[in-house]
């Protein structure tokens, strides 16, 4: 049976160049080749534009302005959530009687519409949002940002059990999976982890000369994680080390100045970040937050030699047969001067990629969900 589906975006997810938009983007492109015909619906803000990348995959792309201003302020709803509201998206879901797959809280906001209530929904997580917008406040060292994370956790706090009115739960992580199964025991829920670029482990064998971390240098989260590395874990290292990203803060920049040994590297293109993942010894991955979308870990998986984490960056992932851990700064020490000269193998690469595709197929995940309109639909 051949499968009509909406899917509510938070965003355009073209260009994919990050975490959500990456499993929105594929998500998309492979529904669509496995025989889904897909209306995708998606906000306009932030200079994000229509694109006819997005064309090529669906029957049709609607855009919705994102008002971004006082009028998307509410005291009953998420700013998150509120400010994606839009009349025309509303009447645009009447038309006919396809499921619709709400894609983040974000892009929930008619989730529990009454003239909705007849519809086949599907709500995707993409973390435990205010337990999420906590930790944010928490790290956060800008007061007003501060307060604004803040709020928006009690708001989406609040807001969650409107999410109740969907069918089925695909959340991208495994504790999600189990928060939401608790949650909403009347539902059907499955783990789907994110959708990705990667059709096949490229890992090199051998050795490299360098290790690296890598991400977006301005988000709050991995700027705590860079300057743990640099303030604890770098400084003496026999090594050469590299921190790539996006926009990196002017943090990271002052403490790596005094390092002869570590090198930031800003805002490389797509081809250049691969090509340091690639020819890099060890990715080196500590976060200290267990939420969000860690992309990261499946691009050094897919296409770096060794990867060191620490417990956050696994939780939720199944990927701890395929990782080393540490779990402090001596301990990321130790690991990275023994491994540092350690070839990569091909029996290596072959475990990897026979792990990874237990969970990490995207044409098998793509087929989980079209099996379950297809089941409610017969």
């Amino acid at each position: 049976m051949k499968i009509k589906l909406h899917i509510i975006s938070f965003d355009i997810p073209w260009p994919a160049n990050y975490g959500g938009a990456i499993d929105v983007f594929y998500k998309v492109k492979f529904l669509a080749e496995a025989g889904a015909t897909i209306q995708l619906h998606c906000p306009v803000y932030a200079g994000r534009q229509p694109s006819e990348e997005l064309e090529s995959y669906c029957q049709k792309v609607w855009y919705y302005k994102r008002p971004a201003n006082w009028t998307s302020l509410n005291l009953q709803y998420p700013y998150m959530v509120y400010s994606r509201r839009n009349k025309q998206l509303l009447e645009n879901l009447l038309q006919d009687d396809w499921p619709i797959f709400f894609d983040g809280t974000n892009a929930s906001y008619y989730l529990s519409h009454p003239l909705l209530k007849d519809r086949i929904k599907v709500f995707r997580p993409h973390n435990v949002e205010h337990e999420y917008f906590k930790l944010m406040a928490q790290r956060e060292l800008h007061a007003f940002k501060r307060l604004y994370y803040g709020i928006e956790s009690t708001l989406l706090r609040q807001y969650e059990k409107k999410l109740g009115a969907a069918k089925a739960f695909f959340p991208i992580a495994a504790h999600d999976y189990q928060y939401y199964r608790e949650k909403f025991p009347q539902a059907y829920h499955e783990w789907i982890p994110a959708f990705h670029p990667f059709y096949e482990v490229k890992s090199a064998c051998g050795t490299g000369d360098y290790a690296i971390y890598h991400g977006n240098l301005a988000h709050a989260e991995n700027i705590e994680a860079a300057l743990f590395l640099l303030e604890n874990v770098i400084p003496g290292l026999p090594c050469n080390f590299v921190i790539a990203g996006r926009n990196p803060d002017a943090k990271i920049i002052r403490a790596a100045k005094g390092l002869a040994n570590c090198t930031v590297i800003a805002n490389p293109d797509p081809a250049h970040m691969d090509r340091l993942i690639h020819e890099a010894q060890i990715q080196v991955l500590p976060t200290f937050q267990n939420t969000g979308l860690k992309l990261k870990l499946l691009h050094a998986l897919f296409n770096g030699r060794h990867v060191l984490v620490n417990p956050p960056m696994l939780d939720g992932t199944e990927l701890d047969k395929v990782c080393m851990v540490a779990a402090n700064a001596a301990s990321f020490r130790k690991k990275i001067e023994e491994w540092m000269y350690i070839p990569f193998s091909i029996e290596e690469k072959k475990r990897r990629a026979d792990h990874l595709a237990i969970h990490y197929d995207n044409g098998k995940n793509a087929q989980k969900i079209i099996s379950f309109f297809q089941h409610l639909l017969l």
